[in-house]
C-alpha cells in the first residue's frame, strides 16, 4: 500500500526518486555511525556490550572474519568498505519495504559502487606488480591488446548490471503484484487497497529481504575475491600458514 502513496512523488522535476531514497540511506548510516561513535566513548570496554553497541560489535566482527577468510589478513584495511557495501546494499534492498523505491533502481548507484571496485581491483594489481602491471595489456602477445582492455573494465560492467538487473526484476514484479491487487481489490470491494496488504507482505520478504542478501552477498564475494586474485600465489600460502 505504501507503494502507491509514494509512487507518482517527484517534489523536483528531473530528480528520481531513487535519489531521495539514496539521501534517506545515507541519513540513516551516517546517523547510525555518529551514534556508535559517540556511544563508544563512553562504553567500558571491559563491560559487556549492549544494545546498539553489541550490534555495532557484531557487525564489525562478522565483516572482519569475511575479509579474512577470503583474503587473508593482508587485507584487514579493506574491511570498512566491505562493511560499507554490506549495510549500503542491504539497505537499498531493504527500504522498499517502507515503500520507497530502492537506490539501487538508479542504474548510476550500482554502477558508481562497481567503479569503486574496480579501481581498487586494479590499485591491488598496481600496488603488487609495480610496472609490471602494463604487461597484462599486450599478454600473451601485442595483438590481444583489445581484448585484454574489454577484460579490465569487464567488473564494472558485469557487477553494476547484475545488481542494477536483478532489483529492477524484483521492482517490476511487484509493480505488477500491486497493480493486479489494486485492479481486483476495485472490482470486487470497491476499495483499491483492501487485498495488497494481505499479500504484498510476503513478497516483500522475499524481493526486498532475501534476495537483498543474496545480491548483497554476491556483489561483496565478488569484490573481495576479484581484488585478493591480484595478490601474488605465494601470498596466500603465506596467510593460511598464518591464521594456522
Amino acid at each position: 500500500m505504501l507503494k502507491f502513496l509514494f509512487a507518482g512523488v517527484n517534489p523536483t522535476p528531473g530528480l528520481p526518486g531513487e535519489v531521495y531514497s539514496l539521501l534517506i540511506l545515507a541519513v540513516i548510516l551516517v546517523i547510525f555511525c555518529f551514534i556508535v561513535f559517540i556511544k563508544s566513548h563512553f562504553t567500558d570496554p571491559l563491560k559487556k556490550p549492549k544494545g546498539i553497541m553489541l550490534l555495532a560489535e557484531m557487525f564489525v566482527s562478522k565483516v572482519d572474519g569475511l575479509v579474512e577468510e577470503n583474503m587473508g589478513r593482508k587485507f584487514h584495511w579493506l574491511a570498512p568498505y566491505i562493511g560499507f557495501l554490506i549495510a549500503f546494499i542491504g539497505g537499498s534492498f531493504a527500504i522498499g519495504i517502507i515503500g520507497l523505491p530502492s537506490p539501487t533502481l538508479y542504474f548510476w548507484t550500482p554502477f558508481i559502487l562497481a567503479v569503486i571496485t574496480f579501481f581498487l581491483i586494479n590499485g591491488t594489481a598496481i600496488y603488487f606488480t609495480k610496472w609490471r602491471y602494463l604487461k597484462r595489456f599486450i599478454e600473451p602477445i601485442p595483438i590481444f591488446l583489445p581484448m585484454n582492455v574489454i577484460s579490465l573494465i569487464s567488473p564494472i560492467l558485469s557487477l553494476s548490471l547484475r545488481l542494477f538487473a536483478n532489483c529492477l526484476a524484483g521492482w517490476l514484479v511487484m509493480y505488477l503484484v500491486y497493480s493486479l491487487l489494486e485492479s481486483l481489490s476495485t472490482m470486487l470491494f470497491t476499495m483499491p487497497f483492501f487485498i495488497a496488504p494481505l499479500i504484498t507482505p510476503f513478497l516483500h520478504l522475499y524481493f526486498d529481504i532475501f534476495s537483498g542478501y543474496i545480491q548483497t552477498l554476491v556483489f561483496t564475494l565478488l569484490t573481495m575475491l576479484l581484488t585478493a586474485n591480484e595478490a601474488p600465489e605465494d601470498m596466500g600460502v603465506l596467510e593460511k600458514t598464518k591464521m594456522r
